[in-house]
């Protein structure tokens, strides 16, 4: 059975809670909010803004160029960006192996927190389609938000538009939604018009004390079994962005019940991609596990602030 009108106001409204409430006056946010942080303001975008590029440029097969190759000029620019920000990442501690799935099983991972209240918001559909979204448009939309062409936040919306037009990979499907609307209409465009469809999310119990720290498996993994899985990534852009991803090649997703040493605890969402031998082989989780592409499941916990969606099953 298909989603009727009733079951999308039901996922609007759990995610518009789930995630952040849509800001009424989110034009007026996109238009100061990026423009007022200095540029080595740590609490404006250098604080908030620059994990994103760390985990995108870590996370799987975003860094799409470099797993695909090829001789793009934008892959060199962006490459550059990329390779800086993992300069700058405090950990590489996201990633862990299909084996470390048990519990007692202690591992140091890194958790990203993002005050919902300083993150960009969702807009609308309308307002969304109302604003370009195309590399091509990058002047006028730097204009549009007053930011100079210099600034941090230029660059970084530069990378999300780069990235958000970069071909596919063989076996992908993606879509960067610009509003919930569209994100939803591309779940059920990638799980068929007839699927309905749920929203995961990883969630802390409360705010976690320090970014890294020792978590243990406190419960027996959960396996969450679909046949598909879409990852939606959030994207550094005055407004909210995801960069929504599905993956062809044995994904399996897990809901893992974890306790940190500090007393946060997290119910998180990971997934093991199964088939890596078309990653890039710098890719920091093969450093990380000490392994090579396609020799190992390599598994990630998704971020508070990631969302993913899979179709429910009869």
């Amino acid at each position: 059975m298909g989603v009727d009108v009733l079951s999308w106001r039901l996922i609007l409204c759990s995610l518009l809670v789930l995630l952040f409430a849509k800001d009424s006056s989110a034009r007026k946010m996109t238009h100061t909010r990026w423009r007022e942080v200095s540029d080595d303001d740590t609490n404006g975008l250098q604080h908030n803004r620059e994990p994103d590029l760390q985990q995108l440029s870590k996370d799987d097969h975003l860094l799409t160029r470099h797993t695909r190759g090829g001789g793009d000029h934008r892959n060199h620019e962006h490459g550059h960006l990329s390779s800086h920000m993992n300069h700058m990442d405090p950990s590489d501690k996201i990633f862990f192996t299909i084996k470390d799935l048990q519990v007692g099983k202690t591992l140091p991972i890194y958790f990203y927190y993002r005050d919902p209240s300083t993150s960009p918001h969702l807009i609308s559909r309308e307002e969304a389609n109302s604003i370009p979204f195309s590399l091509a448009e990058l002047p006028y939309l730097l204009e549009f938000f007053s930011l100079s062409k210099e600034s941090p936040q230029a660059k970084a919306m530069e990378y999300t538009l780069t990235q958000c037009e970069l071909e596919l990979m063989e076996g992908e499907t993606k879509f960067c939604a610009t509003s919930l609307e569209s994100m939803l209409d591309f779940a059920q465009a990638t799980f068929g018009s007839e699927t309905q469809v749920k929203a995961l999310t990883t969630n802390h119990l409360r705010k976690p004390v320090v970014p890294i720290q020792n978590y243990t498996i406190v419960e027996e993994p959960r396996e969450i079994l679909v046949p598909k899985v879409i990852g939606c990534h959030t994207m550094p852009y005055p407004y909210a962005v995801y960069y929504c991803h599905s993956q062809e090649g044995g994904n399996r997703l897990y809901e893992i019940s974890l306790g940190g040493e500090n007393g946060d605890r997290v119910q998180a969402i990971g997934v093991c991609h199964m088939d890596t031998s078309q990653w890039d082989p710098e890719n920091p989780s093969f450093r990380v596990l000490k392994i090579k592409p396609g020799t190992a499941p390599v598994c990630h916990v998704f971020p508070a602030d990631n969302i993913v969606w899979v179709p429910l099953l009869s």
